[in-house]
């Protein structure tokens, strides 16, 4: 498949990157500054891409199977931006007749008990709440679309680089935890479950969650 990756230099971004071409995908990197993307591998390709600017989006992403977004908000952006991207993403999209996309989203939406999301509850880091608000808001409007098919993936309340191991548990919209109370996933194996989705989809504009 043709796979482009929005945020290919991001944590989260080069770890679909790598997973996608160790499964034989081609792969675009779209990135803002080409110049500053240094990696190398065969079947992978660099384009310059602007989030913000649909016809940014439509160019960049013309001709490919499948979209991922791992857009983070670097360089002095506010939080609200994950929401604000949603619509030129969305339009670039349909414009460049794309009709796969995956999102990589927040924890910050998930149940942690009936009606109560984790980003409401008085322990949730202050540090982290404008962004888990603006991951809630991005996902209220890519529920309103009916034309992408996209998937919204949250990971566990705790992501970080670690090990790759291809096990993973999914939920939908409740905070998975293990039987120690921890709710973790490795950004290796978010990634594996990213390209599990793309190649095998089973939550087509739905949001579902993973974690061990």
């Amino acid at each position: 498949m043709k796979i482009a990756v929005f945020g290919a230099k991001g944590r989260i971004g080069s770890r679909i990157v790598n997973e996608a071409l160790n499964r034989g995908h081609q792969v675009t990197a779209i990135v803002r500054h080409p110049e500053e993307y240094t990696e190398e591998r065969s079947h992978l390709k660099v384009a310059k891409g602007d989030l913000f600017k649909t016809q940014d989006v439509e160019a960049s992403t013309f001709d490919h199977d499948a979209v991922v977004c791992a857009y983070n908000y670097t360089h002095g952006a506010q939080p609200s931006t994950i929401a604000e991207i949603t619509v030129p993403l969305l339009n670039g999209l349909k414009q460049a007749h794309v009709k796969r996309l995956i999102v990589v989203g927040g924890a910050g939406s998930l149940e942690v008990s009936p009606g109560v999301q984790l980003v409401d509850t008085p322990g949730f880091p202050p540090d982290y709440r404008p962004a888990a608000l603006a991951h809630r808001e991005a996902l209220k409007l890519y529920k309103q679309e009916k034309d992408i098919e996209w998937t919204y993936v949250s990971p566990a309340a705790e992501m970080a680089p670690g090990e790759r191991t291809g096990n993973y548990r999914t939920g939908t919209d409740q905070l998975l935890i293990d039987a120690k109370g921890r709710s973790f996933i490795s950004m290796e194996d978010y990634a594996v479950a990213v390209l599990d989705e793309i190649e095998n989809p089973k939550h087509v504009r739905e949001r579902f969650t993973v974690a061990y």
